[in-house]
């Protein structure tokens, strides 16, 4: 095993010098490229004294990007991709944490870094000019340790105030291998990339595909506004394998797109991010029965996911899929919630932790966070161990299949009961003509609150209900959108839901 992420990506360029790597509707790149690229740009953050310091990406999610990310990664400098659509301020929290040693752009976003940091950069097409040092290169990868951190990723979680989770070159690799190894990637695979670069799971495509072969393409946005479009262009570069949120499915089903066009290579579709409801899952199975699917879970915190599920039975709409079991070389440990022993029947809940190589170092700039999650196990007395605590309520099946049962912090107390929202949730996507789900909890007016979409109407929801769950868990109040507040990761934005409808 290599200890840098960048040697993966020199053995297999080696292997496959003329392949595209990367591409998108505007650029292409193949392997030998990219790495001639990259080390020019590693080269010069070396000389400016950038090794083993941190630097912010500020770059659309591009080629330019990836080039930014994997130059940082060869000069051993950790970095953090920045979402150049973000608020000001929420960039600037970011960057004040972080405080980087520099900040790596492009000319297309140049002026709107400057504007939003105010802070000097390096440009990409600058950095291209100068000549690559295989010297200084290989002197930085010499002194170099698998544990070096590798990126800094931000994420809001529940509060909504951004924590950088510390993500290391030995769990990239260890994360990257394992995913090829479980769903068999390999030099003929072909990524649709959906999920934004900022976002844990781009880990899994972006750095699957350059241990293995593989080449990986940029699905323009646009393309889920008209899924039409998104065919087309799944068709023109033939892409076998996506890897998105539940969410972009969901468009797809929900405008019967498979009624007009179908993708002619896709083989493998795994998603994670969120609950997949099932009556869409079946609306690809039954359209595309030979694909494999593949539910995965997993925080931030563990790379990127931890357990997965590859479907291999039948699901009513009022069911949960289960997240599964633990991939190779990862394992999890469900805890009763006193911390005192294992939970391993099918009736007990308990709290999900994580231990092995995918997980993080911590949260950046943050001791008091890290120390709340990063914990030592609990029931070992004997020596440190650190285990990742989760913070979500899981069970087993009788077929030994995890159950995720809901967020800690998404359990209510109402009327006297202990409720997962997520339960609600579920019951509600199978009703008839409802298409997407969130369920709140107004603690003011002790009220159950289920938005939805769909063409059904607030009366049959809440009415409905009352086939999936007890009465003591049926809304009191349902509320039609027109569409769900989406977040930056594609999820569902249950942050913006509770400001706007809950105060």
């Amino acid at each position: 095993m290599y200890k840098n992420i960048m040697q993966y990506f020199e053995n297999t360029a080696e292997k496959y010098p003329d392949k595209i790597v990367f591409g998108s509707n505007d650029a292409e790149i193949t392997y030998k490229n990219f790495i001639e690229y990259a080390r020019k740009i590693a080269s010069v953050l070396i000389r400016s004294g950038l090794t083993k310091k941190n630097v912010a990406v500020f770059v659309d999610k591009s080629v330019n990007c990836l080039l930014g990310m994997f130059s940082s990664a060869y000069a051993n400098a950790c970095y953090t991709v920045i979402d150049v659509e973000s608020p000001t301020e929420r960039i600037n929290t970011i960057i004040d944490t972080l405080n980087p040693a520099c900040i790596i752009t492009d000319s297309k976003n140049k002026d709107v870094c400057l504007a939003k940091t105010g802070r000097t950069t390096l440009i990409i097409e600058d950095m291209l000019k100068e000549d690559a040092d295989d010297t200084l290169l290989a002197e930085v990868m010499r002194k170099q340790c698998d544990t070096d951190p590798l990126y800094v990723l931000f994420t809001s979680g529940s509060t909504g105030v951004p924590k950088g989770s510390v993500i290391c070159h030995r769990s990239v690799i260890d994360y990257a291998l394992t995913i090829c190894k479980t769903f068999d990637i390999n030099s003929d695979t072909v990524w649709g990339s959906q999920t934004p670069f900022y976002f844990s799971m781009s880990i899994l495509d972006i750095f699957s595909t350059i241990v293995s072969g593989a080449t990986f393409y940029i699905i323009p946005k646009i393309c889920f506004i008209f899924p039409l479009s998104l065919i087309e262009f799944l068709d023109k570069n033939k892409i076998n394998s996506i890897y998105w949120v539940p969410t972009a499915l969901n468009i797809v089903a929900d405008f019967d797109t498979f009624g007009t066009a179908k993708p002619k290579y896709l083989k493998n579709i795994l998603f994670a991010g969120e609950s997949m409801p099932v009556k869409q899952l079946n609306y690809w199975r039954e359209h595309l029965p030979e694909a494999l699917y593949a539910n995965l879970y997993g925080p931030t915190e563990i790379t990127d996911t931890c357990t997965y599920y590859i479907v291999d039975r039948e699901f009513s709409p009022s069911d949960s899929l289960p997240i599964g079991v633990a991939f190779d070389n990862c394992d999890v440990l469900v805890i009763d919630e006193e911390n005192n022993c294992l939970v391993e029947d099918t009736v007990s809940e308990g709290v999900l932790y994580v231990r092995g190589s995918f997980l993080g170092l911590g949260y950046y700039n943050n001791p008091e966070k890290t120390a709340e999650a990063f914990v030592q196990n609990p029931l070992n007395k004997m020596y440190p161990e650190v285990l990742y605590r989760t913070g979500d309520i899981v069970s087993y099946n009788d077929k030994g299949e995890l159950l995720f049962k809901g967020r800690k912090d998404h359990q209510i107390k109402h009327m006297g009961h202990r409720i997962e929202l997520g339960e609600i949730e579920t019951g509600a996507s199978a009703i008839d003509n409802v298409d997407r789900v969130c369920c709140l909890y107004d603690n003011v007016n002790s009220e159950i609150v289920l938005f939805y979409t769909g063409s059904a109407e607030e009366k049959t929801v809440r009415k409905s209900m009352k086939a999936y769950v007890p009465s003591y868990m049926v809304p009191q109040k349902c509320i039609k959108l027109s569409a769900m507040p989406i977040n930056m990761n594609g999820k569902i934005d249950r942050i913006k839901l509770g400001n706007d409808y809950l105060k």
